[in-house]
């Protein structure tokens, strides 16, 4: 294949064309950097927080949101103030620990502060020791326990280092499988918290979080990473394969093999109706937001679902 802007050997061939490395970076670069501008993802003013976690999503993530920063704040080097990566280690063996030293080594040649939450610390047990516990009293899966656990540190942590927007790397594969996953399970008030910007209206208790890789499919991203010869691993969390996600991904990776363009189409319809399912939403009455008694965190019932997990835990 030739790259159909330089007619130089293509590395990647998309709907509209072929690119060769450069102008894919370029194409790559510029459609993130769109995607912040348009829906004001960041501003000049913002302290931002890249939940990272040391794979090829959120490395991006972190490298184009410096960059965004540097260019909007005419800085090239200390961001320290407006910049800060945090990941959570769940505890997982023989997959957090391979990710959290690639971060490391990313955040050092970078120059970006790194800090690191833990569920053993916070909670007492890794999801490995956690989950066969949880579990056999539940019936809870590890992804179900891991994401409330994870969730609540990341909003905990953010807000504690003063963050005032939350970047995570949610690209458009993730997105469509949300949505279609909420869709199968007529979740659409949790629909409607979606989009490049989460949430429906802002609440001092939550950072706000925001999606630069929105538009940006996995076999992109994924492309950008080793283009750009970013130190990282491609394997999966162990516990994927026990979700109701993978089962949705591997349908949507069979529709766009075949029907190429389906997750897009999925992702832009979806952004059509996103503005009605948030004002039906604005217009309910909602359960006011209280605070854990155990944790003092922001939930629907008295005590919030992370403490719940956590009381399960032997003491």
């Amino acid at each position: 294949m030739e790259c159909i802007k330089c007619k130089s050997k293509a590395v990647i061939s998309l709907q509209h064309g072929a690119l060769c490395k450069k102008h894919f970076i370029t194409y790559f670069e510029d459609k993130v950097f769109k995607t912040i501008s348009k829906y004001q993802l960041i501003t000049k003013n913002d302290k931002v927080c890249v939940a990272a976690s040391g794979g090829k999503d959120s490395l991006t993530a972190l490298y184009l949101t410096k960059k965004y920063l540097q260019k909007i704040n005419n800085q090239k080097d200390n961001l320290n103030n407006k910049l800060t990566a945090l990941i959570i280690d769940e505890g997982i063996k023989d997959y957090r620990d391979k990710t959290l030293q690639d971060l490391k080594q990313f955040c050092k040649e970078h120059g970006i502060i790194l800090k690191i939450a833990s569920f053993k610390k916070e909670y007492g047990k890794t999801l490995d020791q956690a989950y066969p516990i949880i579990n056999k009293k539940t019936g809870k899966k590890p992804c179900n326990i891991c994401g409330v656990w994870r969730r609540q540190l990341i909003n905990i942590y953010a807000r504690e280092l003063k963050a005032t927007k939350l970047v995570t790397g949610h690209n458009l594969d993730d997105e469509s499988q949300v949505i279609i996953m909420n869709t199968f399970k007529a979740n659409t008030s949790i629909s409607a918290k979606l989009g490049p910007m989460s949430g429906i209206e802002k609440n001092k208790n939550f950072v706000q979080r925001i999606k630069p890789l929105y538009f940006c499919s996995e076999k992109e991203t994924r492309l950008y990473c080793l283009l750009k010869g970013f130190k990282v691993e491609f394997g999966e969390c162990p516990y994927i394969t026990e979700s109701y996600r993978a089962e949705v991904r591997e349908m949507l990776n069979n529709f766009e093999e075949k029907y190429p363009g389906t997750k897009t189409s999925i992702i832009n319809s979806f952004l059509d109706i996103l503005p009605l399912l948030k004002q039906r939403e604005l217009n309910k009455d909602h359960k006011e937001i209280n605070l854990c008694q155990e944790c003092e965190e922001p939930c629907k019932q008295n005590i919030c679902n992370g403490c719940k997990l956590r009381e399960i835990l032997p003491k």
